[in-house]
């Protein structure tokens, strides 16, 4: 792969950040505080939206990590090597986890969506755990399919 593709790609990963990291300091606050207003009877809502959506944000910021390094990997030709594997193992275990700790604040939607007689809020709220699914699947995918082929280029380097 030339350089400028992974280049650009790069700067792709580091701009899909930028606006996750815009989200945790400008909307999480107001959603802390929407659900503290919402809900007056839970006092703690508040700390838990700060909680699960700061604790999403550490796993997503180290998958994007791991991707620059994986990006990195494939710069220097070791793109068909184990750490490229162990990268793409994190990567999977990123998105689960940010899946997992999304689906534990399904609830709150579900207070919401009975609060404001809107049962769409129910369905945004399932946006982010299965996006988090499908890059996990993706993940495990490329995960296999990397390892099979190092494990066809190990027995190929042994026969010849």
């Amino acid at each position: 792969m030339k350089k400028g593709t992974t280049l650009f790609l790069k700067i792709t990963v580091i701009l899909i950040g930028i606006p996750v990291l815009a989200l945790c300091i400008f909307l999480v606050p107001e959603l802390g505080n929407i659900a503290a207003k919402l809900l007056p009877e839970f006092a703690f809502i508040k700390y838990l939206v700060f909680l699960v959506f700061y604790a999403s944000a550490i796993p997503f910021y180290f998958a994007l990590y791991q991707a620059f390094k994986l990006l990195h990997y494939i710069d220097k030709n070791k793109a068909f090597s184990q750490i490229s594997v162990e990268a793409l193992k994190k990567i999977k275990f990123c998105a689960i986890t940010i899946s997992t700790l999304n689906v534990l604040v399904l609830p709150l939607f579900y207070l919401f969506a009975e609060k404001d007689d809107a049962p769409g809020v129910i369905f945004v709220g399932l946006v982010v755990p299965f996006a988090s699914v499908v890059i996990a699947v993706f993940a495990a995918v490329l995960q296999r399919l990397l390892q099979e082929a190092i494990d066809i280029k190990s027995e190929n380097d042994l026969t010849v």
